[in-house]
């Protein structure tokens, strides 16, 4: 653990460059999200297949992060990072002139190996640089940005693919990202309890065997691969369900849906102070409880009953996100770098699995089928939590913050 606390200058300078590069990261993966019933229809696909420009990034993001934490002990934090927002928004660039569906997704699956240059060495490098009291509302501000840019890729794209085409959004995107690269860059302090080590490719392997052995941060690997699979196939197939009768929206008015991702983006920072008072456990099952709540909300009929449903269940999933991964960082003794991989890499890989099994679903089963299979991977995941609380207790883990009486930043 380091010595920023929050208040200090170096706190807010850490917080504001992870906010924007939380944005990036999240409005180039999800800025295809609303398009999935674009490509449907303009190159004639199953629905299942036509999530591949998704699922394919996540995917090689997810296995690309294994190494992306190794490479990140070698070469530097903030260089792999900068690296990586770079590169990403270059190819949101080049995806924006594709005219054949095949070379989108290997676009993708590219764009998902430059992206997980970030996210596991985000992790790490706020465990190394926070102070423990820290530690977890910097995390959640993290995540703010990606909430915020989710929405924002989300809510644009989809926009003006109805107004214009989705070529031009893309290419909007993939300019703007290219300048708040450069304020990253700009933004961001060098590691100051950070020590580099040679790369070895054995160290690789036997650092990520090491954290699979210990089985509290195999219970937080598995809650991730759950809870963001039951993410992403809810906003993969809400669209599909709104666009279709007896709704009939237009691809626009369905964008503004994901307006709920202020409401995430607000319980990620409320529930890293929560967690202070309440403990890691209490506030995790919590937010599984409203992740199931709010999918089962969505079965109803009115459009405004659907939309607080996905409200509360993206505030649930927020907060859980934020729980957890703030917990990896906390448990991992060595390698952490190694343990966030892990964890994001079962992040994605939930995503891509469920995401693009959800489509059998959905057309074969309707919207139930989706939540069915929503509510059964929340289920598992309250398991896992139930086990990981055992887990955690003998190590004190669960004792709650002294409720640090620092200056909010």
């Amino acid at each position: 653990m380091g010595s920023i606390t929050r208040g200090s200058d170096s706190y807010r300078r850490i917080n504001l460059a992870f906010f924007v590069a939380g944005f990036v990261i999240f409005i180039t993966l999800y800025d295809m999200q609303p398009l999935l019933p674009i490509f449907t229809r303009e190159f004639g696909l199953h629905a299942a297949t036509g999530s591949l420009p998704l699922s394919a990034a996540t995917c090689s993001l997810a296995i690309a992060m294994l190494f992306a934490g190794s490479l990140s002990e070698s070469l530097g934090r903030k260089r792999i990072m900068v690296a990586s927002l770079f590169a990403t928004a270059t190819l949101a660039l080049f995806t924006s002139f594709t005219h054949s569906f095949a070379l989108l997704v290997a676009l993708r699956l590219l764009q998902g190996v430059a992206l997980a240059g970030l996210p596991a060495v985000a992790m790490a490098y706020l465990s190394e640089e926070m102070a423990p009291s820290a530690l977890t509302s910097a995390m959640g501000l993290y995540i703010a940005g990606n909430a915020i840019g989710g929405m924002t890729g989300r809510i644009f794209t989809a926009t003006v693919a109805e107004q214009w085409s989705w070529r031009l959004a893309l290419t909007i995107i993939g300019v703007a990202t290219l300048l708040l690269s450069a304020a990253f860059a700009r933004l961001l302090p060098p590691s100051s309890d950070f020590r580099p080590r040679p790369f070895e490719v054995g160290y690789l392997f036997t650092s990520l065997f090491r954290q699979l052995r210990d089985p509290g941060l195999l219970c937080l690997y598995g809650i991730s691969f759950l809870v963001m699979g039951s993410f992403v196939t809810l906003y993969n197939y809400i669209t599909f369900r709104l666009l279709a009768p007896p709704y009939s929206l237009g691809h626009g008015r369905v964008s503004w849906i994901f307006l709920v991702y202020l409401a995430g983006s607000f319980s990620s920072s409320l529930v890293g102070r929560l967690v202070e008072r309440f403990g890691r456990s209490r506030m995790l099952a919590c937010c599984l409880a409203a992740m199931a709540a709010g999918g089962a909300v969505t079965l109803a009929q009115p459009v405004a009953v659907v939309v607080t449903g996905i409200g509360i269940f993206t505030c649930g999933f927020f907060g859980a996100h934020t729980i957890a991964s703030s917990w990896v960082g906390a448990r991992a003794k060595s390698a952490r770098a190694q343990a966030a991989s892990l964890y994001l890499f079962s992040y994605y890989l939930g995503s891509s699995v469920s995401g693009t099994a959800g489509g059998f679903l959905w057309s074969s089963r309707g919207w139930e089928g989706v939540i069915v299979l929503i509510l059964a991977l929340l289920a598992c995941a309250a398991l896992l939590a139930r086990r990981l609380t055992v887990l955690a207790a003998p190590a004190g883990e669960e004792v709650p913050a002294a409720a640090p009486t620092a200056v909010e930043g």
